[in-house]
């Protein structure tokens, strides 16, 4: 079994995703959905967080050596790019959605340097328009973006023509096409909810849930 294989039997087990075709999830933009992805319920599971975690850190490891610094996407990207940072001995800071409205008013919260590499830490990536208003914000300030590390990506056509028009490499410890492949050999999605859900991923903009 490969780790991004295991990453989505992990996520499914706990019911970080869940898949339900028949009574789709209303997400924050409107969207019908027939999957929702909740990695924030990881972090109450310690073997699943401390794998994971690992999983992340050999992904930064790996891919990223040169990282200097890992910055957090609020919220739920603190706690992941928090405990990378922590295990491998990095410098951490978080960005917030916008600048405090009070204080100091910072957007990035922690010590930085300009022209600092930095890694940015994601939870979830669906469309990639949030996360790379996070790279806007890094780049302002002058530090220099050399990627983005996700648990887990709808791996939207969309996303990724934005990730290439930024030029940004990107990598997600696991994908919407290997959890559907698990969840199909696992019985927990039949071969017409495949289809369904394939449906979905292929323009979820206009996908209004299962028609009788």
């Amino acid at each position: 079994m490969t780790n991004e294989k295991v990453v989505a039997e992990k996520l499914l087990q706990i019911n970080a995703i869940k898949l339900n075709p028949t009574q789709p999830f209303t997400w924050a933009s409107g969207w019908k959905s027939p999957i929702y992805c909740d990695n924030r319920k990881v972090l109450s599971f310690p073997f699943s967080r401390d794998f994971i975690k690992s999983e992340m850190c050999n992904v930064i490891f790996e891919s990223f050596p040169e990282a200097e610094l890992l910055a957090g996407v609020a919220t739920a990207g603190i706690a992941w790019g928090a405990m990378a940072a922590d295990q491998l001995k990095l410098p951490y800071i978080y960005v917030r959605p916008k600048p405090k409205e009070h204080g100091l008013g910072n957007q990035i919260e922690g010590f930085y340097e300009k022209g600092q590499k930095v890694l940015v830490i994601e939870d979830l990536v669906s469309t990639g328009k949030s996360s790379l208003q996070v790279v806007d914000v890094l780049k302002e300030a002058g530090l220099d973006v050399i990627g983005m590390v996700s648990i887990f990506t709808y791996d939207f056509p969309v996303a990724k023509a934005a990730f290439e028009k930024y030029q940004l490499p990107y990598k997600s410890l696991t994908n919407f096409p290997v959890l559907i492949e698990l969840a199909i050999e696992k019985g927990i999605v039949s071969a017409e909810q495949q289809e369904v859900i394939l449906e979905w991923r292929n323009d979820p903009a206009n996908w209004k849930g299962v028609t009788t």
